[in-house]
């Protein structure tokens, strides 16, 4: 193995004098007041949190609540409930509901008295604005629905009154209460919301009800967030009530991963988002926090596109799912924080199953799939078949760093099975336009908090996502994806999700590599009590800066 697959395993302990100055008249120092030496929480601090970039912009439905944005809109928007790292769901803006007619209704309850950051209410008729934006968006203005949301059955939201809403749907949705608590679906103002899209993007006009508030930005360099005085309605779940411990955040563009590690390092901000793995446990024997929870989702993989070269032939699929060692992986790019995926769903989604058998390693089975169909191995070591060479285009994924030395791995792996890889590094923004021009395999990093949405994405029916490039070709997915989104009971999803899991991965439309550790965090041992949700994102709502 070439020592070029290996991620840099040391780190600088200081940063050099120019970028340590600018990274500190741009940021400021954290200063915290009270004692804090018992682990007692204290008010006051100021957070610096370095991070790559918000290169997909500030329109929440344009940008899916990208990993980067993500981040900050979880600081200044809340959701009406509250999900955790084990997908338990709790009230938050929703501090109740019920579940009737065979889950195709749901009525529910809003906390009294709270407000957006503009002062207008988040009432009934605020949340029916924002369930009709995440079901239907508006194409007219180019506002896209939230894809997970359950639209396809989606009928109506009406406020019955100042704090109650009923939602309709024309067969059960199951998911539709666990959908509220996913990052999509974040609570805006209407005024917001009914902007021009134009508007949308400034972030000042980003109007939410959470524990932040816009201050001051310049774009694509820092963003400085305050503390709303008036916050009182953080979700239990988080054990604080009041507003936030922090006076301000400051979001600071670092692009690279390792000045962000070694200027975390050095004391000169407070968290870096994404480290390199492996340099997680030398940094962790010097006492900084490295959090990295796994989030309710997809795992780490490859979409398949079915309907192009080479990856349009089943053999060719099958082969590269049962070529690709993920132990070596695990051992070369990873550390024990990381396992082996066992389907496409996260470990930690309650309906995933283990069907590591569809997609083992397996080499010589790999050969036999592909000679048997007729591709034959050439003078330079790639198949060749009808005057064709075996190969295709990755691009590893930019929002998960560590992609880039995975597929290095994955296409040496499938170099000695026959297979011609090439690797195309792109950047955020690059890899929208690598998503739309549909590769062969395109590395995904997806999640959700509730299995019923994955129908949505699967096939294209209902103006779902055709992740496979299948339209409505597959009749048994078709059925499946059906079911699953909607089901009347609890235990009928299951063995249904169970059912698609086995169909995707036998017909190589999903090659799963590894569970998903997406969103990883550098803190400084300065910083207690951040806390993360099933999303993977971490909440400073909670969080303080000890002396």
């Amino acid at each position: 193995m070439s020592s070029a697959l290996w991620p840099r395993r040391a780190f600088l302990a200081t940063v050099s004098a120019a970028t340590a100055s600018v990274l500190l008249t741009a940021c400021g120092g954290a200063t915290a007041t009270g004692p804090s030496g018992d682990g007692t929480p204290v008010d006051g601090g100021n957070l610096t949190f370095l991070i790559q970039g918000y290169d997909t912009g500030w329109v929440s439905s344009k940008t899916s609540i990208s990993s980067y944005e993500g981040n900050l809109w979880g600081q200044i928007t809340d959701k009406l409930v509250y999900v955790d790292e084990k997908g338990k769901l709790s009230p938050w803006i929703a501090e109740s509901w019920e579940e009737l007619n065979g889950a195709k209704e749901f009525v529910l309850h809003l906390k009294k008295g709270v407000t957006f950051s503009d002062g207008s209410p988040l009432d009934a008729a605020a949340v029916v604005a924002n369930l009709n934006a995440w079901a239907k968006g508006d194409p007219s203005r180019g506002v896209s629905k939230v894809g997970l949301f359950p639209s396809t059955n989606f009928l109506k939201a009406e406020a019955k009154d100042a704090g109650t809403v009923r939602v309709t749907f024309s067969s059960p949705a199951l998911g539709f209460i666990a959908t509220l608590g996913y990052h999509g679906c974040i609570l805006l103002s209407p005024k917001t919301l009914a902007l021009p899209v134009e508007q949308q993007a400034d972030l000042k006009q980003e109007i939410g009800s959470g524990p932040f508030v816009v201050k001051s930005w310049k774009q694509g360099d820092s963003y400085v967030l305050e503390k709303r005085k008036d916050y009182n309605w953080g979700p239990a779940a988080l054990g604080h009530t009041g507003p936030a411990r922090l006076d301000t955040i400051t979001y600071k563009v670092i692009k690279d991963t390792s000045v962000r590690t070694s200027t975390v390092a050095s004391g000169q901000a407070e968290v870096a988002f994404n480290v390199e793995p492996q340099e997680i446990d030398s940094l962790k024997a010097q006492g900084f926090t490295v959090g990295t929870p796994r989030y309710l989702g997809f795992t780490d993989g490859f979409q398949v596109n079915t309907g192009t070269f080479p990856t349009n032939e089943l053999s060719v699929r099958q082969a590269i799912q049962h070529g690709i060692d993920r132990e070596e992986i695990l051992k070369t790019v990873y550390t024990g924080d990381w396992t082996a995926a066992t389907t496409f769903l996260q470990g930690n989604v309650p309906e995933a199953g283990d069907y590591s058998g569809l997609f083992k390693f397996d080499p010589e089975a790999a050969k036999k799939l592909l000679e048997d169909d007729g591709w034959k191995t050439g003078a330079d070591g790639y198949r060749v078949k009808d005057g064709k060479t075996l190969e295709l285009t990755l691009s590893p994924n930019p929002y998960v760093p560590s992609t880039k030395a995975e597929d290095e791995l994955i296409s040496q792996q499938l170099k000695n099975i026959g297979i011609k890889v090439n690797l195309k590094v792109v950047d955020v923004a690059g890899y929208a336009a690598v998503q739309a021009s549909h590769p062969p395999l395109y590395q995904t990093s997806r999640s959700f908090v509730d299995v019923g949405t994955v129908a949505g994405v699967l096939t294209s029916q209902n103006n779902g996502e055709d992740w496979f490039r299948l339209g409505t070709s597959d009749k048994k997915l078709n059925e499946l994806s059906t079911a699953v989104a909607t089901a009347s009971d609890r235990d009928t999803r299951k063995k249904v999700a169970g059912e698609i899991q086995q169909h995707v991965l036998e017909q190589g439309y999903f090659i799963p590599l590894n569970q998903l550790v997406q969103r990883l965090y550098l803190i400084s041992p300065k910083v207690q009590g951040v806390q993360y949700n099933g999303l993977a994102y971490a909440n400073f709502y909670t969080a303080w800066i000890a002396k």
